[in-house]
């Protein structure tokens, strides 16, 4: 009892031993097999009536005077009052939950902003690999060297054939692809100009237009590098006795051009008109499926300024539209009026001059009296007619309705107003609509 530092002890019950505690932290008590009692020092001054509080027997017979001058502070502060402990408590109570609310906050902050930030660079990284893959897929398209081209075609030897835009070749690259290199004539554009439009042709890809994998601008040198496609052209087949189309045959490849200028017209970023639709550009596969060669080169090739000059480096009579002679704006109907032409040809297995006979300033008016006389006897006469005009090479095997269908449409393509003509679209649209049953 006269010791200033003890607060309290515990007496355990059996052997005597006292346990003094000089600081006293919180009432909590731990399980033990032994009974302990707990005697807690208070002041005198400290009014307990009324509250039943076991008192200690403990006594000491001379109260004496508790001498703490020497005694540390530390271990002689008074017991917090119970208003204060429990302000205490409080105080450390709001401190945790503020500690924790912040917590909370802070992470639910991070959270979000890196689910902002992680969806923001996923994005990024789908658009870095939507274009990364757009690169590797146009990747085929590069510069080669004159040296590289020359190499490739065995100093040009193995001639394919030759059209309005120069002669083609074909040849081998290193990596054993198989390709036709195209020698370009009067091409006016400088390297940077020529490399730009070709970059914007070479984006184009549909499975009816001829491919273009890359170019050669060297000093006087242009050439293009493209797409080998193993049968030719539809001219050296059709108009020989190399192989005979079937009527089927011919029937897909109108359809496969259609697509193919249709694509052209209405699908692409860059609107672009053939201006030179022929069956000599129009070459087959190894299925006999077509694909349209030289479309674009139009904006490519002696760039004059009027209509009436492109008219004269890219039409070629017997195909042209009136307005090229005209010289009105060139729309894509004038590969709408190529295009009937190249069916009459289909059909007929003829060349439109073999149809028809005419000097070359009069071919527009004979065409005309020649669609004419089309229009009527398929009025007049119907499907009797069609055995006259389809070609008889054939031997009368061929679809009636899908023949009239073709006549049909080329008669509405060749009209000479060509807000009449029809579009690609259309077009595509009534051939797939033709029903394949026979008459």
């Amino acid at each position: 009892m006269s010791d200033c530092t003890c607060k309290g002890f515990q007496y355990q019950q059996g052997n005597g031993t006292c346990y003094p505690k000089a600081l006293l932290f919180n009432g909590r008590t731990f399980p033990t097999p032994f009974a302990r009692a707990m005697y807690i020092k208070l002041p005198s001054s400290l009014d307990l009536s009324g509250i039943p509080i076991p008192q200690s027997t403990i006594s000491d017979s001379t109260p004496s005077r508790l001498h703490c001058e020497h005694v540390s502070t530390m271990n002689t502060e008074p017991f917090p009052s119970p208003s204060e402990a429990s302000e205490e408590g409080s105080k450390w109570f709001y401190l945790y939950g503020f500690v924790a609310a912040f917590f909370v906050i802070e992470v639910f902050f991070f959270g979000f902003a890196w689910h902002f930030v992680l969806r923001k660079e996923l994005r990024s990284s789908q658009v870095w690999a939507a274009e990364e893959g757009y690169r590797v897929m146009t990747s085929h398209f590069r510069m080669y060297s004159y040296r590289e081209l020359v190499r490739a075609t065995e100093r040009f030897r193995h001639e394919l054939g030759w059209g309005g835009s120069g002669v083609a070749y074909k040849g081998v690259l290193d990596d054993s692809r198989v390709v036709a290199v195209k020698r370009l004539e009067n091409v006016k554009q400088d390297r940077e100009e020529l490399q730009g439009e070709l970059h914007v042709i070479a984006r184009i890809n549909h499975m009816n237009l001829v491919r273009i994998y890359g170019f050669c601008s060297e000093r006087f040198h242009r050439l293009l590098v493209l797409e080998y496609v193993e049968n030719g052209s539809l001219a050296s087949i059709l108009f020989s006795s190399r192989i005979l189309l079937q009527w089927k045959q011919r029937f897909n490849i109108a359809l496969g051009v259609a697509k193919g200028l249709a694509y052209l017209h209405h699908e692409c970023l860059e609107w672009i008109i053939h201006c030179n639709l022929k069956p000599e550009n129009v070459l087959l596969d190894e299925n006999l499926e077509p694909k349209i060669t030289d479309f674009g080169l139009a904006k490519l090739l002696s760039r004059s300024g009027s209509n009436q000059n492109v008219s004269r480096a890219r039409g070629t009579i017997g195909y042209i539209a009136p307005e090229w002679i005209s010289g009105l704006p060139i729309t894509s109907k004038v590969d709408v009026y190529s295009y009937g032409v190249v069916l009459l040809e289909l059909v007929a297995g003829a060349r439109i001059f073999d149809l028809i006979v005419a000097e070359d300033d009069k071919v527009h008016a004979m065409l005309n009296k020649f669609i004419k006389m089309i229009r009527y006897r398929l009025d007049r006469e119907g499907s009797l007619w069609l055995a006259e005009f389809v070609d008889s090479r054939l031997g009368g095997e061929f679809n009636c309705l899908q023949a009239k269908a073709l006549l049909q449409l080329a008669v509405s393509c060749l009209e000479e107003d060509r807000k009449r003509r029809p579009t690609m679209e259309s077009i595509v649209e009534s051939i797939l609509s033709v029903d394949s049953s026979t008459c």
